[in-house]
């Protein structure tokens, strides 16, 4: 595209705790993100979903490819913790990972620590406020 703008997806391709969380965004790597966050074996990537009700198997697509490298799921799923829809708990299951659901700022403070002991772990983040 000559002269104009190329927009591409969030990714950051490695393994980063999450610095900081709120104001509608994430920090890590010295970066910020605005938007909820995806962090997988092979990078961390933007995320569109806003929150858990309208989630769906799509939106795990990615995650989905990489399952063979998670054994834990963490899904934060904003300010509070709240279920996610059965199907869709279901279908992560049946992957073999055990999934852990909580509010995101446990989820971000829960992939540090398994992160720093170098555990098979994987996040998705839904952004607060």
């Amino acid at each position: 595209m000559a002269g104009g703008i190329e927009i591409r997806a969030a990714h950051f391709p490695g393994r980063a705790p999450i610095d900081a969380y709120g104001n509608g965004g994430f920090r890590f790597a010295d970066m910020s993100h605005r938007g909820s966050l995806l962090c997988l074996p092979s990078g961390i990537y933007g995320w569109v979903a806003k929150d858990v009700d309208s989630l769906a198997e799509e939106d795990f697509a990615r995650l989905l490819d990489e399952a063979g490298e998670i054994q834990i799921l963490l899904v934060g799923t904003g300010q509070t913790l709240k279920p996610l829809p059965q199907g869709l708990r279901q279908r992560l299951q049946v992957t073999g990972m055990a999934v852990e659901i909580m509010s995101t700022g446990a989820a971000a403070r829960t992939f540090n620590v398994l992160l720093a002991e170098e555990r098979a772990v994987a996040a998705a983040l839904i952004a607060v406020d």
